[in-house]
């Protein structure tokens, strides 16, 4: 199964990681997994909330987390934003 590489950036952290997504998964199945990671990385800097969500860096809209990651178009090299 292939995997979409993506570039997320946490403004909080002032960090940019990069995440394989499952293109077959949800965004509210990837969501979860990006939180984790992302606050395992930024040393708990980056506190998720009930309004967490990704958008997209380029065009500034936020992604309908009930799609999988292969309907919202996301492609390798994306860059993504976590609020």
């Amino acid at each position: 199964m292939n995997k979409v590489l993506a570039e997320i950036e946490i403004p909080v952290a002032q960090k940019v990681i990069e995440v394989f997504l499952p293109p077959h998964l949800t965004g509210f199945e990837v969501l979860p997994l990006v939180i984790k990671i992302a606050s395992e990385l930024t040393d708990d800097i980056f506190m998720a909330s009930d309004e967490t969500t990704l958008f997209r860096k380029d065009d500034g809209s936020i992604l309908d987390l009930n799609m999988p990651v292969w309907k919202l178009d996301i492609k390798n090299g994306d860059r993504l934003v976590l609020i």
